[in-house]
């Protein structure tokens, strides 16, 4: 089972967050593939479905952990084990400070680089998951790190963030496939990032 987990926090005053964008991608792909109804287990919202590969359809779970941010392992941890799969198996998609807006790394293994969902995950599951960084760029600041990923995307943001989740949904074959390299590349084909604002710090690696 390939477990697709967004990182986020539940609920109406979260959901349009920078620190959500995760959960956004996994609605994203649930929805392009046309997955079943969502239903609450293993602590999480989750939605069950197939990916087509050329080598045959892959069975895949996209999972909403409901625990908060810096809780999200727990669910996660609860579906590996359910299904027994192994970290390999679990693609994470979550908000990526060090990355420019609108970039797009995949990344296997690491540290949690300050990202409390990250490190529950690692906490639930080890540090070898797979993991689907999503950039949205960082403030300039570290004492405006906080309020920025909590606040909503501006409407300006919407022209890369939009086109970054439809992306990540239409060339989920290849990742389901194990191909994570191309997954990245067609990702940034689709959805090619905005210039970085030169006012913003950040990295690609």
């Amino acid at each position: 089972m390939l477990i697709i987990a967004g990182l986020g926090n539940p609920g109406p005053k979260y959901q349009n967050n920078r620190h959500n964008i995760g959960f956004m991608a996994v609605d994203a792909i649930a929805d392009e593939w046309n997955f079943g109804p969502e239903r609450a287990i293993f602590q999480a919202k989750v939605r069950a479905g197939e990916i087509p590969t050329p080598n045959g359809p892959v069975k895949a779970l996209a999972i909403k952990p409901q625990t908060y941010m810096n809780e999200s392992g727990r669910a996660v941890g609860e579906a590996m084990r359910f299904y027994k799969s192994t970290p390999a198996d679990i693609v994470a998609f979550y908000d990526e400070l060090d990355l420019a807006e609108g970039r797009f790394r995949m990344k296997t293994g690491g540290g949690a680089a300050g990202h409390n969902g990250v490190r529950s995950l690692m906490a639930h599951v080890g540090p070898d998951f797979r993991r689907a960084r999503m950039g949205i760029g960082h403030p300039g600041q570290r004492e405006l790190v906080m309020p920025y990923v909590l606040g909503d995307f501006y409407k300006v943001e919407l022209t890369w963030r939009d086109p970054l989740l439809r992306a990540c949904a239409e060339a989920l074959p290849f990742a389901a496939a194990g191909d994570d390299e191309r997954y990245q590349a067609e990702v940034m084909r689709l959805a090619p990032s905005p210039k970085a604002d030169p006012r913003k710090a950040s990295r690609d690696d």
